[in-house]
């Protein structure tokens, strides 16, 4: 009755919930005016002041897990707590002024109809304000408290998503007015993700799998499409090489709403970082809590888990590492974990280890296939 009960609370309290909103270009750029305005209006008024940004708040305090009441997915998501950028404070001037450079060229961008990546806007803004950004991290992080300020998504904003995720299996795709792609075909390569989320959204998608396969390296997807384990088992293979871009995470999305009856199954390391990159996946991520809701998918983890330790040799282990400490302990205190997953968790701290995926090609190379397939037959995924 508690967990009911909280969970309607939850699906009422959506009306709390930020979000940054899918707006045309036009609108994007009436609100980039309205902030200028805004801050001219404050200072040239009687008493002049520069006014603070005032930003939605990303961090883990300001962060809840929204659990639906009529879906399986879950997503995090952020509430309307504010933290602020000012010119006024040492710490905090520069950040203040990132965030007006990123719009003006984001208004630039808009204006002349164009694209760019995050990577490209880095180059650019180094070449025009070298003062104020020296590294990739300074940019994204001014894209994020730009889209913090003007609560409207980053593609919104004429910033496209570099993409290193790669798809291969039973899924043929289609672009307007292009030939259709047949991703089995595509060698061990797979077909490259296309960082044009307005372009994904418009792919036509046909599949007769049975099963979406994600892969945390992309080592593990080649050998998989190598071995054409999606004729095995009838499924699409899917990667991000590591760490999930947002082009990988909402082409996924899109799969999981083309075809709700596909489970999705994700392959990872044994290590702390192996559930970070599943639980991006499946929940999102709190810098980009406004966002998050649109590339969320149920996604359940099939390996590596604690059951299969017995499968890895001794010698395969390896300790874990403070950074590995670091990513648990914040997992941990995200209030992310379902009770399985915090079990899994806990045991993989308590024994100090972790382990790759690659260790189970002790049994053989084309050990992978059978393992994922034992493990589908099985229904041994959480």
């Amino acid at each position: 009755m508690e967990c009911l009960r909280e969970s309607s609370l939850t699906f009422f309290s959506d009306q709390r919930r930020c979000c940054a909103d899918v707006l045309p270009a036009a609108e994007a750029r009436a609100r980039i005016e309205v902030a200028v305005l805004g801050f001219l209006r404050t200072l040239t008024s009687r008493d002049p002041a520069i006014s603070h940004l005032p930003l939605i708040n990303r961090t883990s305090s300001n962060s809840r897990v929204n659990h639906g009441l009529l879906t399986d997915i879950s997503w995090i998501f952020l509430s309307h707590s504010f933290c602020t950028r000012s010119l006024m404070r040492a710490n905090a001037a520069k950040a203040f002024i990132r965030v007006w450079k990123v719009m003006e060229m984001c208004y630039q961008i808009l204006i002349q109809e164009k694209k760019v990546t995050q990577r490209e806007l880095y180059y650019k803004l180094l070449c025009t304000s070298s003062e104020y950004f020296t590294s990739q991290l300074q940019v994204n992080k001014a894209i994020q408290d730009t889209v913090a300020l003007l609560r409207c998504s980053r593609y919104s904003l004429g910033i496209m998503a570099s993409s290193r995720g790669l798809v291969a299996g039973r899924l043929l795709l289609q672009e307007p007015n292009k030939e259709i792609v047949d991703c089995c075909s595509c060698g061990s390569s797979g077909y490259p993700i296309s960082g044009d989320l307005n372009l994904l959204e418009k792919l036509i998608m046909k599949t007769d799998a049975r099963y979406i396969i994600l892969v945390e390296k992309h080592a593990i997807f080649q050998r998989l499409v190598d071995d054409h384990v999606f004729n095995q088992i009838p499924s699409i293979l899917i990667t991000a090489k590591g760490y999930p871009d947002i082009a990988t995470r909402f082409f996924l999305h899109r799969m999981s709403q083309n075809f709700p009856h596909l489970p999705i199954l994700a392959l990872v390391d044994w290590n702390p970082a192996g559930l970070a990159i599943l639980c991006t996946f499946k929940f999102g991520s709190i810098g980009m809590g406004l966002e998050a809701f649109r590339y969320a998918c149920n996604v359940k983890w099939l390996g590596l888990r604690g059951s299969d330790m017995e499968l890895i040799p001794e010698e395969s282990f390896t300790p874990l590492k403070p950074k590995d400490i670091g990513i648990a302990k914040s997992l941990m205190s995200s209030k992310l974990l379902q009770d399985k997953y915090q079990e899994e968790l806990a045991f993989m701290t308590e024994t100090g280890r972790r382990a790759e995926i690659e260790a189970l090609y002790f049994h053989g190379y084309d050990y992978l296939g059978k393992y994922i397939a034992k493990k589908i037959v099985q229904v041994d995924y959480i």
